[in-house]
């Protein structure tokens, strides 16, 4: 039985709607497990490992997470704290701008107990982590996240890291380098977006972003791209670009690269090889973009994997330079 964790804040999220609000929850590193719940088989094991607050709108998060097949792991319920808010409203060509209130986020101690990361990191396949997770951290709770991973990932589970760099969440760039460096370290399949990673680390391009990350120790890349699909670096796979859908007209493009990254990790954990899983990824990330807010229906997310082309021919994977 295949067992992922998926380690972040779920926040509430109120979406635009014409002239009023539709609330619903997400978060980067829950739109991932949510692809992957859906993806999976029934009897996989999927948890969302963050911290709770004690108020109605957590019970109501659970609750959410449970009616859909998520659990929880040991993720603490903490007194006096909630979830964290954000607002999307959408311009003309669906892109996003986003408002939020998660200064007193109970996810933001998701890490300070560290037995209690370990019991929700044990006998794991894969976890799965973001920056934004290490951006709403402390810097000691920073070190106690990447010494279970490290635990975990010593005792067999894969990890999983997209960077996903929010300025606004560091205190500064460097900050920021710092900390995603070293889970760098211990990172078995990067999932960056360009041209963020080359805003924050220099790289002057997407193969020269690779080789950066692969000189750390991260055996594969997949380099989201947006419109123009993803690159990907992997032993035997001296990088390939696999293109986007084509013909797709976004009506919003919440959650678009965490879907990626959710199908990604679920064609690889399948037995799918980097560049057919990258296909794979880029048909169903063109799927959540169609759909308002981050969450796309599962039964239509399982019929649209059911739909996606396994293998790449010449037309949809080219070898790069």
């Amino acid at each position: 039985m295949i067992r992922v964790a998926s380690v972040g804040d779920c926040m509430l999220e109120l979406q635009a709607r014409g002239s009023g609000w539709a609330l619903g929850h997400a978060g980067d590193t829950f739109n991932t497990l949510w692809m992957m719940r859906a993806l999976l088989p029934s009897e996989a094991e999927t948890d969302f490992v963050t911290a709770f607050g004690d108020d109605p709108f957590s019970d109501r998060q659970r609750d959410f997470m449970a009616a859909h097949g998520i659990g929880t792991a040991a993720s603490p319920r903490l007194p006096g704290l909630r979830p964290g808010l954000y607002a999307i409203t959408l311009d003309a060509a669906g892109e996003r701008s986003f408002t939020y209130w998660r200064a007193d986020s109970a996810a933001r101690r998701l890490a300070e107990d560290p037995g209690a990361l370990r019991h929700s990191f044990t006998r794991r396949d894969l976890i799965h982590v973001s920056g934004i997770t290490l951006a709403i951290l402390t810097p000691a709770a920073r070190r106690i996240l990447r010494d279970e991973l490290a635990r975990a990932r010593a005792a067999g589970a894969k990890v999983s890291f997209d960077p996903n760099w929010r300025p606004a969440l560091w205190p500064a760039p460097a900050e920021a380098r710092a900390a995603m460096t070293e889970l760098l370290k211990i990172t078995d399949i990067a999932l960056p977006s360009w041209p963020d990673e080359g805003a924050l680390f220099g790289d002057p391009d997407a193969k020269a972003c690779c080789a950066r990350l692969m000189a750390l120790g991260v055996r594969e890349v997949a380099l989201k791209l947006g419109a123009e699909g993803a690159w990907i670096a992997a032993p035997g796979t001296c990088g390939q670009t696999v293109p986007a859908c084509p013909g797709l007209t976004p009506l919003d493009t919440t959650g678009a690269g965490d879907g990626f990254n959710g199908a990604y990790l679920t064609a690889r954990l399948s037995g799918e090889a980097p560049v057919p899983a990258a296909l794979i990824a880029n048909r169903l990330a063109g799927m959540v973009i169609g759909v308002y807010g981050a969450l796309a229906d599962p039964e239509a997310l399982r019929r649209c994997r059911a739909e996606a082309r396994l293998t790449p021919g010449p037309a949809t994977a080219r070898q790069s330079d």
